[in-house]
This record gives structure tokens, sequence and C-alpha cells, in this order.
């Protein structure tokens, strides 16, 4: 039997299908805090619980006639919160692993070898690209990167709000990502991954 949830939840589906924001307004305003909800139970962080939901959000509205197929959109919502939250579970991890791995092998070839002499290079690039950050950007990065403090513990120091802090991370990490990409050479990029 066709409820009439499930009949209201089919055409937006179908709506959101043929492309009609405000279907797919309907089912982010419906769905947003359920998910999130589910996202932070499963990674613990409120921004990554966020990501995800954008994500998720994103890949709804971009579909298309995929969405036809979908019978539960919880369900669906769900199971993709749940896959990309374990990529960003298995992500971290890798990250931990690449930077344990790169500190051992730093400690382990002081000397100038070639992978020392590497490794410097991009620590270079890093610090070059954060030097080229806005100001505001540059300090949040240094207080929250480097010093390690939280978002909330930055934001009193600096006397603004978590929510700024957290926008200029955002923006300062997203630059970073794409300064060092640009300007480390693929043969470089290999041989880091080949030392870890």
């Amino acid at each position: 039997m066709v409820t009439e949830s499930t009949l209201n939840e089919s055409e937006l589906l179908v709506r959101i299908a043929e492309g009609d924001q405000l279907a797919f307004k309907k089912v982010y305003d419906t769905y947003f805090n359920r998910t999130y909800a589910f996202a932070f139970h499963v990674l613990h962080s409120k921004d990554l619980a966020q990501e995800v939901v954008q994500e998720v959000m994103l890949k709804i509205w971009q579909l298309g006639d995929e969405l036809l197929a979908v019978r539960n959109l919880e369900g669906y919502l769900k199971m993709l919160a749940k896959r990309r939250a374990i990529d960003l579970l298995r992500r971290q991890q890798l990250e931990r692993r690449a930077v344990q791995k790169s500190q051992e092998n730093w400690q382990e070839n002081s000397d100038d070898t070639e992978e020392a002499i590497i490794l410097n290079e991009i620590r270079e690039i890093l610090e070059t690209g954060i030097s080229l950050l806005p100001h505001q950007q540059r300090i949040v990065y240094k207080l929250c990167q480097q010093q390690g403090l939280k978002y909330d513990q930055a934001a009193e120091q600096l006397n603004i709000s978590p929510g700024t802090v957290h926008r200029h991370m955002k923006l300062a990490l997203k630059f970073l990502r794409l300064y060092v990409k640009e300007h480390t050479d693929l043969a470089v990029l290999l041989l880091v991954f080949k030392l870890l």
C-alpha cells in the first residue's frame, strides 16, 4: 500500500530528477538534520559530519533519473552517509599512518639522502603556501594545525567566533592542498608515497 508520505517522497524524487530546486530544498530541509545526526554518530566530529551531509545532498541532486529507483529515501541517505563516513575514516587513518611513517623516516634518515631532501622540499613548499595565506587564515592555520588548538580555543584567543575559525581553516586547507599539488612534481609525490 502506498502511503501519502511515500507518494510525496516519490513525487519529490521525480521532481528532483527533473531538476526541480524547490523539491530538492524540501528534501534537504526534511532530511538534513537526520542525516547529520547519523553522520555525527559515526564520525564524532561536527565538521566531518557537516562535510558528509553536504556531499550526500549534492549526490542526491546529481543522481538524476537514478533517483527514480530509490524506495526509502531516508535509508538511502543514511547508506550514502555511512559510505562517505567510512571513506573519511579510512582517509584519516591513512593520513595518520603517513604522518607517523614520515616522522619515523625523517628521524631515521637524518643525513642528506635523496628522500630527506625531497621531504624538505615538500615542507618548504608547504611553508611557502602558508606564507601566502591571507593574514587571518595564516594565524588560524598556525594556531589549529601547528599548535594543535581546537577551534573554540583559537576563537577565544583571536576574539572571533568558532564558525569564523572554521571558515578560515576550510579556506586555508583548500588553498594549501591546491598549492602543494600545483608546486610538487609528480615524481616527487611518487617517491614520497613510496617512502610511506
